[in-house]
């Protein structure tokens, strides 16, 4: 209302002015007086300068009056001390040092397996036999010779206690009772070699060579036996970890095949760099879970290299860059009641990143008002109004 009631009586001067210029001009026309009509020009063009100024100044004051101030609308966040773990995600498969494929020591046919695929088995059991070549009886002969090379030492030990008969006797004696037990000795050994026992508790995972056929010292593969209680992740972590990665550090573990992830700690860490992708290996030790996991399975490593308890994390998304590379965001000064705030840029020193979310060293508070959505559009210094 107080824009009309302005521009009314202006509206009304001017159209006066017209109706009066109107019948002044009309009989400065009829009387045909060149000076006059000159005058009356001069004095009008006057007057449509005042009313141009007028009209001006009428907009300057309806603008800063009528008119809303336009300011940009942003959101924040308020930055807090909390608990920052980064992880250092690597890759790795699942290894077991109690997996292995039993090989022959001895050539020949493998006459006898005792063991099924899945089958438990303890340390030492027999699980094959391989045909001995004849070295049973050979093994029974020697033992005979064996018993009576034992029995005339016996004889002959205990007449040289009593001074009786040569020192030679005595020695043949000794000496062929001790190459007679050597030989049965060598023909138990060659003779152990053609079985096949259990090197450790385990299951049987296959039987891969069936009774029945030649197998050949160190070439046939006849069994594979699995321990899944001693498991591990080994992977390659980079040189520059060096300081953070150690024993005992918290491990995050996970299986994508089993959508699984478990808790678990370094157990060892290599003390040899490979000069080839300047890495070190690192050793986790892992659960079976029941059997769930096995050997050669991928898994997704994370090892807890750096904690923060007390960090300040903002997004990633609303830190800019200036032409001299540091980097900074926008904080607000405390907002009235219209919610309205100036925006200061600060520069900030960031550290590790988690995801979408970054650590800021330097730069930030707790309790700062941090400018999240439209930060891309303020400046420094400038008026915003918070829409949280």
């Amino acid at each position: 209302m107080k824009k009309i009631f302005i521009i009314l009586p202006i509206s009304l001067l001017i159209i006066s002015c017209g109706n009066n210029n109107s019948k002044s001009i009309d009989k400065i026309i009829e009387e045909g007086n060149l000076q006059a009509l000159r005058t009356k020009r001069t004095e009008v063009m006057a007057e449509q300068q005042t009313i141009a100024n007028q009209l001006k100044q009428l907009d300057e004051a309806i603008a800063s009056l009528g008119s809303v101030k336009k300011v940009p609308l942003v959101t924040t966040i308020t930055a807090k001390d909390t608990i920052f773990n980064h992880y250092l995600e690597l890759q790795g498969n699942v290894e077991t040092k109690k997996n292995i494929v039993l090989y022959p020591e001895m050539g020949g046919i493998l006459t006898r397996v005792y063991v099924k695929k899945g089958q438990k088995v303890s340390k030492g059991q027999l699980l094959a036999r391989i045909d001995d070549g004849g070295l049973s009886q050979q093994l029974s002969q020697i033992q005979v010779q064996a018993q009576l090379a034992k029995t005339t030492f016996d004889r002959q030990k205990r007449l040289w206690d009593q001074k009786i008969g040569s020192e030679i006797q005595f020695l043949e004696a000794k000496t062929n009772f001790e190459a007679q037990q050597n030989a049965v000795n060598q023909v138990k050994r060659q003779l152990a070699k053609t079985t096949i026992n259990a090197p450790f508790s385990g299951v049987i995972d296959d039987i891969i060579t069936e009774q029945g056929t030649v197998v050949s010292p160190g070439q046939s593969s006849i069994i594979r036996i699995i321990n899944l209680d001693d498991m591990y992740i080994e992977t390659e972590v980079p040189e520059r970890y060096i300081p953070n990665v150690t024993v005992g550090k918290n491990v995050e573990v996970f299986f994508p095949v089993l959508g699984k992830t478990i808790s678990t700690k370094i157990r060892q860490v290599g003390n040899y760099i490979n000069p080839n992708n300047r890495s070190f290996m690192v050793e986790v030790g892992i659960p079976s879970e029941g059997g769930t996991v096995k050997p050669n399975l991928t898994a997704k490593v994370k090892i807890n290299d750096y904690t923060n308890e007390k960090a300040i994390l903002i997004p990633q998304s609303i830190i800019s860059e200036n032409a001299e590379g540091d980097q900074y965001t926008y904080v607000t000064s405390s907002k009235n009641d219209q919610n309205i705030a100036e925006a200061k840029r600060v520069i900030i020193k960031t550290g590790k990143t988690q995801g979408d979310l970054i650590e800021v060293i330097k730069g930030i508070s707790s309790g700062d008002a941090i400018i999240s959505e439209g930060a891309r559009s303020v400046k420094d210094g400038q008026e915003v109004k918070i829409l949280n």
